[in-house]
């Protein structure tokens, strides 16, 4: 039984995850899984694995995707855009502040000693909310070794598009072979596309980050640290932005909370003050509330066709295993002392045991058993 919600429910959910929602797209995801699967019961494990799959397919930013998706299936078009906002205005209002304080003084307060306890908390997080949607995913053998398949691809750093698309596709081969019926692609295809259905702000600086980061926005794949080497090229190379200002965009990313492309934000002020700020974060995430819009009213019709159900299954095992891959990156580069382990081993025990208790306690907690054992 999947429970209603209301636009209020929706936007107290993703303003709270929006405040709360550190760590990265997995975290994130691990977040919205815990509040609106397991608690809430908006939505199925499976259509929320369908979800996954789906972000994964287009470029942007997964986990402020899956925030829209979800405002879209509770609440239509007001919803997807409640959703978007509440999720991405905490991180966007945080991180001009940060851009504020870094323009006045050159430099952060310290903020080091209690995100050391906070990444080992959210690769707890993580793998507690990956762990009932693998079970889940894993359906047949088929699957299990195209899941394994594509861990073993993003252990070697292939490009995670290609897994995914990769494992679809070939999935989508085998389901063709099995049932070469012609009407599982017909009876999906016909209707579902007709269904989709002042100077400071416009000065040529602004105007140059808008097609910049709307471009961005709207093809790019992949992880923050490849928004990063967009960056690079766009700005830092056309000499409107230096490195140091990009490395330290990079760390306002990292230790503030929501999506990760709120470093935009940073940047935009960096370069053109508080009017480059809006225009670049509205520009970064426009595009993923378009692509949303369109595709997720296509998911439920490829759920219900056998060739597509079975591209869906597939996108959706590899959108697992690539899940786990980022959280095995993340230990071995978070878990690096006895601290670390300590805290990863309490976090751990706390998320599969205590399943009821708010993500946000974890979080919280591995922040302040960091801090207190820097002391130490």
């Amino acid at each position: 039984m999947v429970d209603k919600a209301t636009l209020k429910d929706i936007a107290r959910l993703f303003l709270k995850l929006g405040i709360i929602g550190f760590g990265g797209p997995a975290a994130h995801i691990a977040m919205m899984q815990d509040e609106v699967v397991t608690k809430r019961k908006w939505l199925t494990e499976q259509h929320f694995l369908d979800l996954i799959g789906a972000t994964n397919l287009i470029p942007g930013p997964n986990s402020t995707e899956m925030a829209i998706h979800i405002g879209y299936e509770k609440g239509g078009w007001k919803g997807l855009l409640i959703a978007g906002l509440c999720f991405i205005l905490p991180a966007v209002f945080i991180t001009g502040i940060f851009a504020y304080l870094y323009k006045l003084y050159g430099q952060f307060p310290e903020v080091q000693p209690f995100i050391y306890g906070i990444k080992p908390a959210i690769i707890a997080i993580i793998l507690g909310a990956i762990f009932p949607l693998a079970k889940k995913s894993l359906k047949s053998l088929e699957l299990i070794i195209i899941g394994v398949l594509v861990l073993f691809g993003s252990f070697v750093n292939i490009n995670e598009i290609y897994l995914m698309f990769g494992a679809g596709l070939f999935a989508l081969f085998l389901a063709y072979l099995r049932d070469r019926n012609p009407n599982n692609i017909s009876s999906f295809f016909p209707l579902t596309l007709l269904q989709i259905t002042n100077t400071t702000i416009l000065s040529a600086t602004n105007t140059n980050l808008f097609w910049v980061f709307l471009k961005i926005g709207a093809i790019l794949y992949g992880s923050g640290y490849v928004l990063f080497a967009f960056l690079d090229t766009e700005l830092v190379s056309a000499g409107l932005l230096t490195r140091q200002q990009l490395i330290d965009s990079i760390a306002v990313g990292q230790f503030t909370p929501g999506p990760v492309f709120s470093s935009v934000t940073f940047i935009g002020y960096q370069i053109n003050g508080l009017t480059g700020a809006v225009i670049s974060t509205i520009a970064i995430f426009l595009p993923s509330f378009i692509f949303v819009a369109l595709l997720n009213p296509i998911i439920r019709k490829m759920r219900n066709s056998k060739l597509f159900a079975a591209f869906l299954d597939s996108v959706n095992v590899a959108s697992v295993a690539i899940i786990i891959a980022v959280c095995f990156e993340m230990g071995k580069d978070t878990i690096t002392d006895w601290r670390t382990i300590l805290i990863a081993f309490l976090s751990i025990v706390i998320a599969f045991g205590f399943k009821k208790l708010n993500s946000a306690c974890v979080v919280l907690g591995g922040s302040l058993i960091g801090y207190l054992l820097t002391l130490i």
